[in-house]
């Protein structure tokens, strides 16, 4: 069977998929299940006031405060995103290999999350390793799978599918967690003696889905050509020169530049966020007597089906108003969600901004990337190279973000600081983007030239 036509409804969908295969993971392990596993493990609390007696954790011989660690743990993890992810786009694009590079990042994050089944505080490192590598693998898949998008759709087809994508995430994401919801709550029913043990499940069955579901994406995207060149030194620098063209690209295309930069900037806040809000729920709230893990995955379930919502408004306000007006207001609820946050104190006071994030979540991660793919030069071979770019400026906002976000964390000893810094980010965004021309589908070629 010959490979699929740019465009074709059975090819689109077939990329959109793949965000059902993969989104399991920032769902379980970075936001849900696997954050309130790990307060668990390291924070000690009254048994009867629900107040943190002790955060601290010792790890490679030195105390740290529980969210720092994870904190600077994390950043490391995009920063060696950041260094092998232009090495890799450039190797893609000059070998003519996009899908093979895409399934080794697939399979090596989802065997790594199989090992979080063994993370404890007696196997710290290597379970901090298992994340680690766990990360590593889910962005470094998403620099292949999203360079395929001009390569699959046509500019006036990206951003429905590109919310579709993030949708089917969405939903395919929740499905899974309302499984591991139901055996954590319910873990007599099935026969385990304690909640950890399920939990622990939960994290073997985020890397069996997301290798099931992947299954069908890599059957229908484009191989590529096998014609392309052999793997030498010189090309493990290919991805970095690669890259001084597309830099070199932008002094000539100053409304990419200029997109780049609000993009690097509140992208810094937006992800730091998503990354932190569960571990900040699980210390900074008082739950008094409710259950807090199931107050926070309910919580983040909400977050997930009310940004399915998000991401469509998002994509039909973008069409309504333009790319970049639709980004200015989204980010200004942005704003008014961090303000918020400061004062959080209770579960409804999360409930309520939850929701609030769920609705500008799926949104500015959709349109920011269909924006981007509009932005690229019409006939760019190298689109793994500009999408490389793109996501190291994201990764590399993510390293400062999260290291800012530990750092202020641990010399205050409150996350509530962390939160309210971020928002400088997003006015900075801002800022830059009302510097740039409203882009519509119809101004893309213009907007090239």
């Amino acid at each position: 069977m010959g490979e699929l036509k740019k465009g074709s409804k059975k090819l689109l969908n077939a990329w959109a998929f793949y965000d059902w295969a993969n989104s399991v993971y920032p769902l379980v392990i970075s936001s849900a299940v696997f954050p309130i596993f790990y307060g668990a493990l390291t924070i000690i609390k009254d048994e009867e006031t629900g107040k943190v007696l002790d955060d601290t954790v010792i790890f490679l011989g030195y105390e740290f405060n529980n969210d720092s660690l994870i904190s600077y743990v994390t950043a490391f993890s995009f920063l060696i995103v950041s260094i092998l992810s232009p090495i890799l786009s450039g190797i893609s694009d000059y070998v003519g290999n996009k899908e093979g590079f895409m399934k080794f990042f697939c399979y090596l994050g989802a065997i790594s999350c199989i090992g979080l089944y063994w993370f404890s505080l007696e196997n710290l490192i290597f379970g901090m390793v298992c994340y680690v590598l766990g990360l590593v693998g889910f962005w470094g898949s998403l620099v292949f799978y999203n360079s395929y998008l001009p390569d699959i759709a046509y500019p006036e087809q990206q951003d429905k599918i590109s919310a579709k994508g993030f949708s089917l995430g969405y939903v395919g994401s929740v499905i899974l967690l309302v499984i591991n919801l139901i055996m954590i709550l319910y873990y007599d029913v099935f026969g385990f003696e304690s909640s950890a043990q399920p939990t622990r499940i939960a994290f073997i069955m985020v890397g069996v889905w997301w290798i099931l579901f992947a299954q069908y994406t890599f059957k229908h995207l484009p191989t590529g050509t096998n014609e392309g060149h052999k793997v030498t030194k010189y090309v493990l620098m290919y991805g970095y020169n690669e890259l001084k063209k597309i830099w070199n690209a932008l002094k000539s295309n100053k409304t990419l530049k200029r997109y780049l930069s609000a993009f690097f900037v509140y992208s810094m806040a937006v992800q730091t966020i998503m990354i932190a809000a569960t571990y900040f729920a699980v210390e900074e709230l008082d739950w008094g007597t409710q259950d807090s893990t199931k107050g926070l995955i309910i919580s983040i379930l909400l977050i997930q089906l009310i940004a399915v919502l998000g991401a469509n408004f998002t994509a039909k306000l973008s069409k309504k108003i333009g790319n970049i007006k639709a980004l200015i207001c989204v980010i200004c609820v942005w704003i008014l969600i961090c303000g918020f946050a400061y004062f959080v104190t209770t579960p409804t006071h999360f409930y309520i901004t939850a929701a609030s994030v769920g609705l500008v979540m799926g949104g500015i991660q959709a349109l920011s990337r269909s924006t981007y793919s509009k932005l690229i030069p019409e006939g760019s071979v190298d689109t793994a190279s500009y999408f490389s770019f793109y996501d190291v400026a994201e990764k590399i906002g993510i390293v400062i973000g999260m290291f800012l976000y530990g750092f202020i964390a641990q010399i205050t000893g409150s996350m509530r600081y962390s939160i309210l810094f971020l928002i400088t980010f997003f006015i900075i965004g801002v800022i830059i983007l009302y510097s740039i021309k409203n882009i519509r589908v119809e101004d893309v070629q213009e907007v090239n030239t």
